[in-house]
């Protein structure tokens, strides 16, 4: 590796710092109703930490799209660093604001993150973040795309997470939004594993070079409705195959304390599933 490469090298980290850094203070704008540092270091708000976690990690993703390809140059690649960084972050919190409002619409995020340090929410959101990352970074990657078709394959990323929502409410026999506004952070790990699967689809589907609409999104259709179709056949072989002799449901809810472990392989067994599809598709 020449010097070159290494001070390019650098140079192309200082800007992902940079946007790194933008991240944090819009999140901290939008969410005035708490210190961040103060949970982090004085509560010891593991919900929290799970939160910024996965908000980081959304970020890493969608610049992992910005960067991937071939270099246009320098000064251009830094360019793209910079817009397309404040671009992610903007739709990363748009993304947190509509997890508040739609997909965990039946309490106040805030106050289960902050007042009752509930992990369950904090995964939730956090695997929201980071779905949110992934389907940008699919939006960003490839050549012959614009600043709308992003915008469009977010919107249309963001649309299925709430319809995945939906579908793994309709398969699980309790309801997911009252077990983990209980607290029950096993359920708020698994639901986790499903958006992070589901992100990931999104962005195997919508990843390479644009073509054509028609040709795009009907790849992202196809890879999407296998995805939602596997949701229930994936949970059965969980129950049946990684858990043998139990019962996932009785795992999750069904008793006096909710096996976190038992929520941590079913969401491993949609994100496996997603990498594996999107290994083979």
């Amino acid at each position: 590796m020449s010097l070159d490469e290494i001070i390019t090298g650098l140079i192309y980290l200082i800007a992902v710092f940079i946007v790194f850094l933008a991240g944090k203070v819009a999140y901290n704008l939008l969410n005035k109703q708490f210190d961040l540092n103060r949970q982090l270091v004085k509560e010891d708000n593991f919900a929290v930490a799970l939160t910024i976690v996965g908000y980081y990690l959304g970020l890493l993703f969608a610049i992992g799209g910005i960067l991937y390809g071939p270099s246009n140059g320098l000064l251009e690649d830094v360019i793209d660093i910079f817009f397309w960084g404040i671009m992610a972050i903007i739709l990363l919190n748009i993304s947190g604001k509509l997890n508040d409002k739609i997909i965990l619409s039946t309490f106040d995020n805030t106050k289960e993150i902050i007042d009752d340090k509930n992990a369950g929410t904090g995964a939730v959101e956090g695997a929201n973040y980071l779905a949110v990352g992934l389907i940008v970074s699919g939006a960003l990657s490839g050549e012959g795309g614009d600043i709308f078709t992003g915008l469009v394959f977010w919107f249309l990323g963001q649309a299925t997470l709430i319809l995945a929502e939906k579908a793994y409410n309709f398969i699980t026999p309790f309801d997911i939004h009252a077990e983990i506004e209980k607290d029950n952070v096993a359920v708020g790990v698994a639901f986790a594993g499903v958006l992070i699967a589901i992100g990931n689809l999104i962005r195997v589907g919508i990843a390479g070079d644009f073509v054509s609409w028609q040709e795009n999104i009907s790849d992202f259709l196809v890879v999407i409705i296998f995805g939602l179709v596997l949701l229930p056949v994936v949970r059965y072989a969980t129950d049946k195959i990684l858990l043998p002799g139990e019962n996932l449901t009785d795992e999750l809810v069904n008793q006096e304390k909710p096996n976190v472990g038992a929520g941590l392989i079913e969401a491993f067994s949609y994100v496996a599933a997603s990498f594996l599809l999107g290994w083979v598709l």
